[in-house]
């Protein structure tokens, strides 16, 4: 096991690194693509919610979650540790539906704030006692059992003096969570969003709450659930309570429900986790997401599954991080401890787990605990100790730490290789998709300069008027002709080079779930590209007949009219083999030279026009792909952030022992300048 040093830089480079993580995007469906996306999550989970907040914090409390699958016994057996009911246990599954975190009291500041687990909202319970008024009521009046959801919408203090509870108090928070009970007044201050005052009164001894600004949180018989902003909750202790709609409330908040008791020895934690088998997809990820917050992992199994797959996942898991992780075999019947104990351990021992500590817990029968629920406190001894000792020693505290938070970054050097491949298949599969639209779109625009240089657009009403245009036709018909020609060329080229892109996405799985934006409106956007090209064509022409009238170059510059010169000039350049007469007539007009110099300056402005109109509408069909976010430099940056942290890791022995060596140094000279002067 390796000891983890402190230090500023090795913060920095995780930062810098759980950045680049968070950056990484996998939104194209390949092959291993969810896995990818899975273990980003997780990764993110582990670096904000347990390793950064771990390092910047040494003398945290530990925190130990217990895990576990369905009807494992985890809420008993914390209630069971604390030695009275914490968290709700029952026959209905699942039970835990909101995490519960348990403190010492003196420890609630490390669980207050955002330090760990930023993504929840914070629901307090305050210290239980058996009289007088919890140490953190506040407002006016609030006593014993004062309680609040703090978070994205507003908060509910309810509260109970007496026959009526007093005002509620205001409490400030952040974005998503929000400092406890009786905030200091800088700490009401603190916080993104307002929050609204609630009333508690009390109905028959029982509290109850209402709070504007979207509650809709409730405890039943002291477990919390997550509610629906402006929805209805259950007041604390059973109580019915009412949630005023509010135009905070956000849907679907997820809370942790914080309580205080001096039962449990200061420097230690235990979180109650959601079944990490649940029906609810959500729980099962808020059960995996707060494991990764653990200090020890507790995994609960029973003698009925304790060889399933999914506890054995997470123990492979607990393995690959080397993480300090205990196991406990819960309601084992007496008859067969110790056969189904020694079976247990042989499965460990086989998955190179057989130095984890194990410890047994019989199958006892509801009065055991004195009618209270609870386990006897036999029953738990062993494992509450192994807790408190670690918890209170500082060096197996510091071990058990250093343990989980070295292991999750030494697992980063197969992790983030694997997420980095992972990414460069997302830039290879997104330059692949771009790649078939590219090629179409050149497709389409070496169809456009082929017909064109056959003279296509000089076809149908085209033609008609180049032929009747000799005989007095208009000029300003031909152009409009020939406009609507070249209109009608792009867009069936355009419309082949979608059809081209899109049967070649429909072949690439990348493509399955992302599909080339909609043509609707491409021949309304051509034609306006077109329109604008007439009208510089005819500025150009123009510009070229003043410049000839002046010099009086071709026979006729004198007299001829700028439309003129601008139709001979388009009929040229759009008519390809079929309209040679075009550049002989516009040289008579205005001389060779010159006339020679505007088709070269026209041909160059069509190129022009023709490419934004095609590069325009091929940009549009990569729009969806570009929303997709999948970075260049990802996989680059990934690998990166992982050297630099190696190396930091790596110089870390070094620089502890210049630093050791330069106080030595510092010691010895000021030993030798006390003993000259004495």
């Amino acid at each position: 096991m390796a000891t983890l040093d402190v230090r500023p830089r090795l913060i920095d480079a995780l930062s810098v690194l759980r950045d680049r993580v968070d950056a990484a995007r996998f939104p194209l469906p390949l092959r291993g693509a969810a896995r990818a996306r899975r273990n980003r999550a997780e990764l993110l989970a582990q670096l904000d919610d347990y390793v950064i907040p771990r390092l910047r914090s040494p003398q945290a409390p530990l925190l130990a979650v217990i895990g576990g699958s369905t009807g494992a016994g985890k809420s008993t057996l914390v209630n069971s540790l604390v030695g009275r009911r914490i968290s709700a246990a029952g026959v209905l599954r699942p039970t835990t539906r909101t995490p519960v975190l348990v403190c010492h009291p003196d420890d609630l500041h490390w669980f207050a704030g955002p330090r760990v687990l930023p993504q929840l909202a914070r629901v307090w319970v305050p210290e239980q006692d058996d009289g007088g008024e919890s140490e953190y009521a506040a407002g006016d009046g609030l006593g014993r059992g004062d309680y609040g959801v703090h978070g994205v919408g507003g908060v509910a203090p309810g509260g109970a003096r007496g026959a009526a509870g007093g005002q509620g108090v205001r409490v400030a928070h952040g974005s998503r969570t929000a400092h406890g009970p009786g905030p200091r007044r800088e700490e009401q201050e603190r916080g993104e969003q307002g929050a609204a005052y609630g009333y508690g009164y009390a109905v028959g001894g029982r509290e109850a709450g209402v709070g504007a600004g979207g509650d809709g949180y409730g405890t039943e018989d002291g477990a919390a659930y997550d509610g629906v902003g402006g929805g209805s909750g259950v007041g604390l202790g059973g109580g019915p309570g009412a949630g005023a709609a509010g135009s905070g409330g956000e849907p679907g908040l997820l809370t942790v429900r914080i309580e205080t008791d001096r039962a449990l020895p200061s420097g230690l934690a235990l979180l109650d986790a959601p079944d990490i088998d649940s029906l609810v997809a959500r729980n099962r990820e808020l059960a995996a997401e707060l494991i990764c917050a653990a200090d020890v992992w507790v995994l609960v199994t029973t003698a009925a599954r304790y060889a399933d797959a999914v506890p054995w996942h997470l123990l492979r898991t607990a393995k690959e991080y080397d993480v300090t992780l205990v196991t406990v075999l819960d309601r084992v019947p007496h008859q067969i401890a110790t056969d189904i104990s020694g079976r247990y351990a042989e499965l460990l021992q086989r998955a190179g787990l057989g130095h984890v500590p194990r410890f047994t817990i019989p199958e006892l029968p509801e009065s055991a605990g004195g009618g209270s629920g609870l386990l006897p406190a036999t029953a738990v001894a062993a494992l509450r100790d192994w807790l408190e000792r670690h918890a209170q020693d500082p060096v197996a505290r510091a071990a058990a730490a250093d343990r989980t938070a070295a292991g999750v970054i030494a697992s980063l050097r197969s992790r983030l290789p694997a997420l980095a491949g992972a990414a460069a298949a997302q830039h290879a599969a997104a330059l692949r998709l771009a790649g078939r639209v590219e090629e179409a779109y050149e497709r389409a625009a070496e169809r456009v300069r082929q017909e064109v240089a056959a003279g296509e657009v000089l076809s149908g009403d085209a033609r008609a008027h180049w032929r009747d245009h000799g005989l007095d036709g208009h000029s300003d018909e031909l152009l409009d002709a020939l406009t609507h020609g070249l209109t009608s060329l792009l867009t069936c080229a355009v419309e082949e080079a979608d059809e081209r892109a899109a049967e070649a996405w429909r072949r690439d799985p990348a493509a399955a779930e992302v599909s080339l934006s909609s043509a609707a409106g491409a021949g309304g956007r051509l034609g306006v590209i077109v329109r604008r090209w007439r009208r510089c064509l005819e500025e150009l022409a123009e510009e070229e007949t003043r410049e000839a009238r002046a010099g009086q170059a071709g026979e006729r510059a004198g007299s001829v009219e700028p439309e003129e010169s601008a139709a001979l000039l388009a009929t040229a350049l759009l008519g390809g083999r079929r309209a040679r007469t075009a550049g002989e007539n516009l040289a008579d007009l205005l001389g060779a030279q010159t006339a020679l110099r505007l088709c070269e300056r026209g041909a160059r402005l069509l190129a022009t026009y023709v490419e934004r109109a095609l590069d325009g509408e091929r940009e549009r069909r990569l729009a969806p792909l570009d929303q997709l976010t999948v970075p260049l430099d990802q996989q680059a940056e990934l690998i990166a952030a992982l050297s630099v942290l190696q190396r930091e890791k790596q110089e870390e022995p070094a620089k502890r022992k210049q630093k050791q060596k330069r106080n030595e140094d510092e010691r010895q000279r000021a030993m030798e300048k006390e003993e000259v002067s004495g």
